[in-house]
């Protein structure tokens, strides 16, 4: 059986690993590289794609605020979540020497991440990149000597390249929480599920917020993150989007019957098992 899996970014990226261990086991998986995650979200909505794997959240980042709003707009819905350790290598053509390379490329998220790591290496520029293995794909192609890319070692199988230094990242704790979306028409909740995804719009009335939030305990189910979108087109308007951890679904049955008297729209994003 072949998979074919969406992601946004070359291949041999992090959503690349991602995707490779959180679909182990179903078969041959067909990575599908997207430029943009919005043609990630429009791949699967249309069946063109069996499913995607994104980005939701980095620890030391924060949220990917263009993939929550996707997911409000779009017909698909979370199947799983997984978590991958993060790690940045620097990333050269076979040969080059560390003492040769003078200039880094990467995604400026991933430049970031490892600050300490240029500041003990002074000769060596930082220079922002679209994409981490899409950076080590360019090296290849220019053939340059000096310069290398920094990008999971995922690249370096995949581009032929030379890991030069394993790790150059400054915090060893550096997760990426993914989701793997599936259209909607298909969804069903995962079985043993635990966790689960909500956006809402709460009614224009004072309390209403907190009225909201206590519906999920009243419910019993544990609520593990909210932060807020603005809404597209209404200045000024809100979105909350949410992570609960819930025992059984009649909690949550019951917390999606309780937060529809206090919201004007409610849309559940996923029922999932919690990585």
């Amino acid at each position: 059986m072949r998979v074919r899996i969406a992601i946004q970014g070359e291949l041999g990226s992090n959503s690349h690993m991602a995707a490779l261990e959180m679909l182990a086991g179903t078969g041959a998986v067909e990575i599908a590289a997207c430029a943009l995650s919005a043609e990630v979200f429009e791949r699967v909505a249309a069946g063109a794609v069996d499913g995607a794997v994104l980005p939701i959240e980095n620890s030391l980042h924060g949220s990917v605020a263009e993939h929550y709003d996707l997911l409000l707009a779009q017909p698909v819905r979370i199947a799983r979540e997984s978590l991958l350790r993060v790690r940045h290598n620097l990333i050269a053509r076979p040969g080059v020497k560390l003492a040769d390379v003078r200039r880094a490329m990467s995604h400026p998220v991933a430049l970031s991440q490892c600050r300490r790591w240029f500041v003990e290496h002074p000769e060596i520029e930082a220079v922002p990149f679209y994409d981490t293995a899409g950076s080590v794909k360019q090296v290849m192609a220019s053939g340059a000597s000096d310069v290398a890319g920094i990008a999971p070692e995922l690249a370096a199988r995949q581009y032929g390249g030379e890991v030069l230094v394993a790790g150059i990242e400054d915090h060893a704790e550096n997760y990426t929480r993914f989701h793997y979306l599936v259209r909607e028409s298909g969804w069903a909740a995962a079985a043993g599920a635990n966790k689960a995804s909500l956006a809402f719009i709460v009614l224009h009335r004072p309390g209403t917020l907190v009225q909201a939030l206590e519906v999920f305990a009243r419910a019993g189910v544990n609520l593990t993150k909210i932060e807020s979108r603005p809404v597209p087109g209404m200045p000024w308007e809100y979105v909350f989007f949410v992570d609960l951890r819930f025992e059984s679904s009649n909690q949550m049955d019951a917390a999606l019957a309780g937060l529809g008297q206090h919201c004007e729209m409610v849309k559940e994003l996923g029922r999932y098992v919690a990585a």
